[in-house]
């Protein structure tokens, strides 16, 4: 039975729901689509906490479907239209959600479109939304079905969004751990050692990246090696997944970054090859390499699909890194937003 079978026969109302979803950073990376919304590989990512998307959304019955949408009390008609195209791919299976007009406003506490995924904390926000308004019409309350509902929803609508459903490590694709599914993400337990990992996001360029994620994913469709780089996240996933379980934080940091570094040798030798590091992204990266050698402290960098870098580490020697951080490299950035693992999404 599909996850959306529920609702299909119900009929709308009114209702407002408000919702805060976290961005995560992903620590073995999605990139590349096989069918709809699939991921080619499994991924793990950490559920962040001060970067998050907070999203208020007004159903009312209408006689057809619209959406408006507002972004920090500006209206976004390109996002709107998004949202629009995401609900009417859904028709099929709820087809009241036509008879919908939509009043959406939404924030983030980081900059928008610039490889912090706010795509996956702005369209899980939204998703949980839907799912709440879907629920309320059943009377359901919120449990384990309710998020699974809302991770496969937030996937539909972006890849990386379903795992912004629940707190701490989440995996998604299809994989040896069990309940792992393609549709939606699971929670994945750790090593009490890397259950409070703290993350320093260096905020090299808050400027919206000139290609778009879609864009990129795509480009994996002609890509010479993108088998290759398949079978490579395949590889570094399972090996991840030993690391968080066992607590082997050295090995966790290597494949952090050399996911990192995979992610964008994709993007600059794809099809229409194109570059979204940035000179201070490549002088950080230094900078942090010649840290570790001089200290041997556990300080590991990752980037999503743009130029701006996570800096990974320990709660416990977070003084001696944080130290290094503003002295040495704060220079480079626009700004440094600290967080760290966090619990999920919270109904505001």
């Amino acid at each position: 039975m599909s996850l959306t079978t529920p609702f299909e026969k119900l009929s709308p109302k009114d209702f407002e729901t408000c919702w805060r979803s976290p961005s995560n950073i992903a620590f073995v990376k999605y990139w590349g689509k096989k069918g709809h919304q699939i991921p080619a590989n499994p991924s793990l990512s950490m559920t962040l906490k001060e970067c998050f998307t907070e999203t208020k959304v007004a159903f009312k019955k209408s006689d057809a479907l619209s959406v408006e949408l507002f972004l920090e009390g500006n209206r976004e008609d390109r996002f709107a239209g998004k949202v629009k195209a995401y609900l009417e791919s859904l028709i099929t299976d709820i087809p009241w959600l036509n008879n919908l007009s939509l009043v959406i406003n939404t924030k983030n506490t980081f900059p928008h479109g610039t490889g912090i995924a706010s795509s996956a904390s702005g369209m899980s926000a939204f998703a949980l939304c839907l799912t709440d308004y879907l629920h309320s019409l059943t009377g359901e309350e919120q449990g384990d079905l309710f998020f699974k509902r809302a991770s496969h929803l937030s996937r539909l609508a972006s890849g990386s969004a379903c795992r912004s459903v629940y707190g701490g490590f989440t995996t998604w694709g299809e994989s040896d751990l069990p309940e792992s599914s393609d549709k939606y993400a699971t929670p994945f337990s750790v090593h009490p050692d890397l259950a409070h990992l703290k993350d320093s996001v260096l905020v090299i360029s808050g400027v919206e990246k000139t290609v778009s994620s879609r864009s990129g994913h795509g480009r994996m469709n002609e890509h010479a090696f993108a088998e290759a780089r398949f079978l490579q996240a395949k590889k570094d996933f399972n090996l991840m997944v030993s690391a968080l379980k066992s607590g082997d934080v050295e090995l966790m940091g290597n494949i952090l970054e050399n996911e990192a570094l995979s992610l964008h040798a994709m993007m600059m030798t794809s099809p229409e090859s194109y570059m979204l590091i940035r000179p201070n992204t490549l002088a950080a990266m230094e900078m942090i390499w010649a840290f570790r050698r001089e200290t041997g402290l556990p300080l590991y960098f990752t980037l999503d699909a743009g130029p701006n870098l996570h800096l990974i580490y320990p709660e416990v020697f977070q003084h001696k890194i944080k130290t290094f951080i503003s002295h040495e490299l704060s220079p480079l950035t626009q700004k440094i937003i600290e967080d760290e693992r966090g619990e999920g999404p919270v109904k505001c």
